[in-house]
């Protein structure tokens, strides 16, 4: 028996008795009971359907829940009354002692927008209209939901609109697995279903199959299936077609005879069999299939083969190779790590052996080079009162002039690599304290000299102010008195690139510690004027030392090293009396350019370090001895020596700046805008107290700098010249006479350099095209030079653009904007210091990037040399977006690394391996 709402209509139909078709219409129900009967005699015979329509609300689902209570009629659903349960069947009427038992294991929900039907006699209950149900973990939504609940089955499809359109196609969610299918057959018991026309995502693949049968929660069968990793899996540009498939969500695809296909047409790529991994994890280990290439000088090769090691969550291994027919090869091993909140970093270490042409002709040659790149940075949450950092850069001096497997670009041009590993720890207490170790390298490509400091030891208390009473002020000369008190300590290599890490580099250890106390305060003088004294105390230990002197066998003077602890102290005196100086030029609150106001601080300063000849010996530098010179055996030391004359100095600094406020181009806005029109210009000298105007000049030459930013800072320009105020003789030798009483200016202009950057973009968020990779290398971090790249991360775009999976970022081409960047950089630089006036340096950079078509981009890096009358290293960058798949081409058209390469595969990194990558081999 059920009761209705009240605003429930309710119909029976086709109820037979002695032949005649009998209709009865209850209008909207109360409790009467004549009704109430009347409704369960017809649903007691099984032979009426049951409408439910709310009349008031023509888009609610049934609003039926049948739960019994004590008289055994069903009751409505308090918390949602537009679902209906059903449990299990029941009857007023006992037929027998036998209880029948639930026909499922657990409720059944639905709801439907249109109309909710129940068929007694026919064990079934029809969902038409945005219909959803759901039983256990299974979630189903479709146009039509069909369930017979007598069989256990449920039927799901799609339904036309008004159009005559399919709309409204079957969601089947169970777990974590979605299928969209056409028609979806499913039976409650077995869990067995019957799917026709799915669709199903798993990771990047999407999958379609014309019927597929679900055996259990875990396997399901396919026929006529194809896979693809394309946004759009009814219209793909590109899948593999096949007929048999065993499916396993979450783990793997086993199938039969694979075909490719590529814009509707089969190709002759086909396998018997394939196997697809489909793990839920974010990687799974596997095989990295090698790509085919040839050389002039090499022979045929296989690169980039090998294996990639899914190890944890936190960190992975990826080894590669590569095999030359000409006996070269190559091995790589590159791992990134994290641990969240802690650290994150990744290491690259890379070794080819090179051979060139074949042994017994002139050109052979055999070579071994090798690179290690290693980045770490702690995450200071974890931590904060310590740090470690790592940026490592060495190997083989040309390595990046010669590695086979790398578009290097710019980075064969950088003159040094560098690294850097520190640690770092700040101890807490009443008196802080800082501890930093730090190994840093140094190496020069072209010479191939490293230098190398392994560690460098810093330790650092914090100030003690002594006389600052329990207030904690610090005013006056005598409050603002402190010290410090700092710690060095290097152990220093130089040496080359055939010698490096081996015997001889350590022989020739720089070892030393350096111990200061500085002792500084500051004051104001007459208000305006800030004012500094400070005294040093410096002392320096050696393990080694030198002794100079004469060897009458090797006719020469030589230099004994002697080891052991030896010791000198130095102190020396300094101060500074400086001001700010503020000037406002007013033009009127009418004018464009309101005013403009300059900021000057002049700073002037006194240093002196006496003489400290007690550490300085004589030494005979002929057979005869009667002629000698002086040394100091901390001669060469890694923190100098001391000197033997006093130093007594007066310095003179001046920096400027200048602003403006000009009247804003925005009209509603009350304030005016300010606008830097130099950011700094310094003028800096030493005037020499002790120089005796021939072994030593009073005056130092001027140095002047500047620079500042236009165009919204987009563009910055750099500047600088040095001045002498001394003349030069015929040698080139300054001479202590002025310019200006020689015939000349006031002062000679020595040098002088100025660069230039400008970087625009039509972008909004006004992102760089960045180069990463090439930073790493020890390059810049735009494209400039280029972009660098490793062949098997070359499915990566090179114009750091999002993944859009291929969407049009216009539809009308005459009104499109298509996105461009462009980076500028000029250099100049002058010569004068002997009187040559020559332009030593003036180059020219431009690097532009720009989307032709919404699926076309281009980029080119090139430049041109005033002096050398040349064009610099040039890069031309071409790329296609085909959907799912992409294409480049790079070309550098000259020089000694002409080369192009060509890529074209699929961008998804579980088919990486689908890929055709070819190039060519530089002249080198």
């Amino acid at each position: 028996m059920i009761i209705f709402d009240k605003n429930l209509y309710v119909s029976l139909t086709r109820l037979k008795t002695s032949h005649i078709f009998t209709k009865i219409a209850l209008k909207p129900l109360n409790t009467n009971l004549f009704n109430i009967v009347l409704l369960s005699i017809f649903l007691t015979m099984g032979s009426c359907e049951l409408y439910s329509q709310d009349i008031s609300k023509k888009t609610t689902a049934l609003p039926v829940k049948k739960q019994k209570d004590s008289s055994g009629l069903t009751a409505k659903n308090s918390q949602n009354p537009n679902i209906a349960i059903i449990k299990s069947e029941t009857d007023t009427i006992k037929k027998d002692s036998i209880q029948p038992k639930a026909f499922l294991d657990g409720t059944v929900q639905y709801k439907s927008e249109n109309y909710a039907k129940i068929e007694q006699k026919k064990k079934r209950i029809t969902l038409y209209d945005k219909a959803e149900l759901y039983y256990q973990d299974i979630e189903l939504k479709a146009g039509i939901i069909v369930m017979n609940y007598e069989k256990n089955e449920v039927y799901a499809g799609r339904i036309k609109d008004s159009t005559g359109a399919y709309t409204q196609f079957p969601n089947f969610k169970q777990g974590e697995n979605v299928i969209e299918p056409d028609s979806i057959r499913f039976n409650f018991k077995t869990k067995k279903a019957l799917i026709w026309n799915s669709r199903t995502d798993q990771n990047e693949f999407k999958v379609k199959a014309s019927i597929t049968k679900k055996e259990n929660d875990s396997v399901y069968f396919l026929k006529g299936a194809r896979f693809t990793t394309s946004k759009d899996v009814d219209n793909p540009e590109y899948y593999f077609q096949t007929n048999k498939v065993k499916f396993i969500p979450g783990k793997k695809v086993v199938t039969g005879i694979t075909n490719m296909v590529i814009a509707n047409v089969p190709t002759p790529i086909a396998l018997p069999f394939a196997f697809f991994p489909m793990s839920k994890e974010t990687s799974v280990s596997g095989i990295l299939l090698p790509s085919y290439n040839d050389s002039n000088n090499r022979g045929f090769s296989l690169q980039n083969g090998g294996y990639y090691f899914a190890l944890s969550d936190n960190y992975d291994l990826t080894l590669l190779g590569d095999y030359y027919t000409n006996g070269s090869y190559a091995l790589r091993g590159e791992s990134s790590y994290a641990k969240r909140y802690s650290y994150r970093g990744n290491i690259n270490v890379r070794f080819e052996n090179l051979i060139n042409s074949e042994r017994g002709y002139p050109d052979y040659s055999k070579q071994n080079i090798y690179n290690i790149q290693w980045s770490h940075s702690k995450d200071s949450k974890g931590s904060p009162n310590s740090s470690f950092s790592a940026s490592v850069n060495m190997g083989s001096s040309k390595y990046y002039k010669q590695s086979i497997n790398q578009a290097n670009v710019g980075s064969n041009l950088n003159n040094t690599l560098s690294s850097s590993i520190s640690y770092s720890k700040t101890f807490l207490g009443n008196i802080g304290s800082r501890l930093s170790l730090t190994a840093t390298h140094s190496q020069n490509t072209q010479t191939s000299e490293i230098n190398m400091t392994l560690p460098d030891l810093q330790y650092s208390v914090d100030r003690i102010y002594p006389f600052v009473g329990k207030d904690g002020v610090k005013k006056g000369f005598f409050k603002n008195i402190n010290l410090l008190y700092n710690l060095s300590g290097k152990n220093s290599f130089v040496t080359t690139d055939s010698l490096f890490f081996k015997p001889a580099m350590f022989n020739d250890a720089k070892i030393g510690m350096q111990h200061s106390i500085p002792l500084s305060t500051n004051f104001k003088l007459f208000k305006y004027f800030s004012g500094s004294a400070s005294a040093n105390y410096e002392e320096v230990w050696y393990l080694k030392t030198i002794q100079r002197g004469y060897n009458a066998d090797q006719s020469k003077v030589v230099d004994q090293t002697i080891n052991g602890f030896d010791a000198y102290r130095t102190y020396n005196f300094s101060s500074s009396l400086g001001t700010t100086i503020y000037g406002t030029f007013n033009f009127g609150e009418n004018k464009k350019i309101k005013s403009i106001r300059h900021v000057m601080r002049p700073s002037l300063s006194y240093g002196y370090t006496p003489s400290f000849e007690k550490y300085y010996d004589t030494y005979a530098i002929d057979a005869s001895g009667t002629m000698t010179d002086e040394y100091t055996r901390f001669e060469g030391g890694i923190f100098g020596a001391p000197g033997n004359t006093n130093s007594n100095r007066i310095g003179f600094d001046l920096s400027n700046t200048f602003e403006a406020k000009v009247t804003d181009k925005d009209s509603t806005k009350v304030e005016a805008k300010k606008i830097m029109l130099l950011n700094n210009l310094n003028l800096s000298t030493n005037y020499d107290l002790n120089a005796d105007g021939v072994t030593s000049l009073a005056w130092e030459p001027v140095r002047v700098s500047g620079g500042t930013q236009l165009f919204d800072d987009k563009m910055n320009i750099n500047f600088g010249t040095t001045l002498d105020p001394y003349a030069i003789d015929n040698s080139g030798k300054r001479i202590n006479v002025f310019n200006i009483n020689n015939g000349g200016s006031l002062f000679r202009m020595t040098s002088a350099n100025m660069t230039l950057n400008y970087s625009i973009t039509s972008k909004k968020d006004d992102k760089k095209n960045k180069n990463e990779q090439g930073q790493r290398n020890g390059g810049r971090d735009d494209d400039l030079f280029g972009k660098s790249t490793i062949d098997h991360t070359r499915a990566k775009s090179q114009f750091d653009e999002d993944e859009d999976d291929g969407e049009d970022k216009i539809t009308e081409f005459f009104r499109s904007v298509l996105p461009w960047d462009m980076t500028f950089a000029y250099s100049l630089t002058y010569g004068n210091n002997n009187r040559e006036s020559k332009i030593t340096g003036n180059s020219i950079m431009i690097s532009a990037n720009a989307d032709l078509t919404p699926k076309w981009k281009a980029g080119v890096s090139t430049g041109y040399d005033f002096v050398q009358n040349g064009v610099t290293y040039t890069q031309l960058r071409f790329e296609r977006d085909l959907l799912s798949w992409r294409m480049d081409f790079n070309w550098q058209p000259f020089g000694q690394q002409a080369n192009w390469s060509f890529f074209i595969g699929i961008k998804s990194g579980v088919l990486s391996d689908i890929k055709y990558d070819k190039r060519s081999t530089s002249n080198r």
